[in-house]
C-alpha cells in the first residue's frame, strides 16, 4: 500500500560482525542478495525480516535501523521533502528491483522510501516482519503532517495508509492494521526539546532475557533491562556499532 512501511535495514560498520551479533541475539540466519557482497538478507525461520549492509568507510553516518516506506514515484516524494525544508541525503538510487532513497525529516529523523517491487507478505506487526515501528519525535502532530504530505497518508486519490490520533500518539494504519506509531507527547503540549527524533524498530524474540544476555556477551549494551509492559516483556539493546533496537516477547 502507498505510504506503508515496506522494509527495515541497518548499515553496519562490519557486515560479518553484525551478522554474528544479530544471529546470536535474534536467531537470524543470512543469505546474499542481488545487491552484491556488501549486503545480506536477514531471515527468521526462512522468512525475510530485514536487510543489513556494510557502511562505506568514507561515510561518518551513525549506525541505525532505518524504515523504508513504499511509494509510487520516488522523484515526486523527493521533491515534496525538499519543498518542506527536509533533506534528501541519498538517491533515488536505481537497484535491481526498484529505486531507494534515504532522507531525514525536518527534525532530523532518518527514513527511507522505496519505489519498486516489495517483499511479498512483509508487514509490520505480522509474520516475520518487525513487531512495531515507532517515530520518537518532539511533536507527533507536526510529524504526522509532514509524513502525511510527503508519503500520501490519507490520500483521496489512491489507496493509502490512514492516520488516527489515539492516546496522545498518531497511529498509521493499513486498513485496521497498525503499521507505525508517532510519539511526541500530548498533541496539545509543547514539543519536548529533550527528545532526539528517530525511528525505532521492535523485533520479536522467543526469550527476551536470553536475547539480552546474548547481546551483552556479543559486545552490545543492554540499555533497558527486560521488563514487563502492557504489550509483553521488552528490553532495549544497542549493538556494538551503536544501532539501537528493542526486543519484545513473541
Amino acid at each position: 500500500m502507498n505510504g506503508a512501511p515496506c522494509w527495515v535495514s541497518l548499515m553496519a560498520r562490519d557486515l560479518e560482525a553484525a551478522q554474528t551479533f544479530y544471529g546470536a541475539v535474534l536467531g537470524w540466519t543470512f543469505r546474499p542478495t542481488t545487491l552484491g557482497d556488501e549486503f545480506s538478507l536477514a531471515l527468521n525461520n526462512g522468512a525475510a525480516v530485514a536487510g543489513i549492509g556494510a557502511l562505506a568507510p568514507s561515510l561518518q553516518a551513525a549506525v541505525a535501523w532505518t524504515p523504508y516506506f513504499a511509494v509510487d514515484d520516488a522523484d515526486l516524494v523527493s521533491a515534496r521533502i525538499r519543498e518542506r525544508g527536509a533533506t534528501v541525503a541519498v538517491g533515488p538510487l536505481p537497484m535491481h528491483t526498484g529505486r531507494a532513497t534515504l532522507a531525514a525529516d525536518p527534525d532530523g529523523a532518518v527514513f527511507g522510501f522505496w519505489e519498486g517491487r516489495t517483499v511479498a507478505g512483509w508487514s509490520v506487526g505480522r509474520g516475520s516482519a518487525p513487531a512495531r515501528l515507532e517515530l520518537r519525535t518532539r511533536d507527533a502532530f507536526a510529524a504526522a503532517i509532514f509524513y502525511g504530505q510527503v508519503l500520501g497518508w490519507g490520500s483521496d486519490e489512491k489507496e493509502s495508509c490512514e492516520v488516527h490520533y489515539e492516546d496522545d500518539q498518531v497511529l498509521v494504519r493499513d486498513g485496521a492494521h497498525t503499521v507505525a506509531a508517532l510519539r511526541g507527547g500530548a498533541i496539545e503540549s509543547a514539543p519536548d526539546p529533550q527528545i532526539r527524533p528517530r525511528w525505532h524498530v521492535y523485533f520479536r524474540v522467543a526469550d527476551v532475557g536470553a536475547a539480552a544476555r546474548a547481546a551483552a556477551v556479543g559486545g552490545g549494551v543492554v540499555v533497558t533491562p527486560p521488563d514487563l509492559t502492557p504489550a509483553g516483556e521488552e528490553a532495549t539493546l544497542r549493538d556494538p556499532d551503536g544501532g539501537l533496537f528493542t526486543i519484545v516477547s513473541a
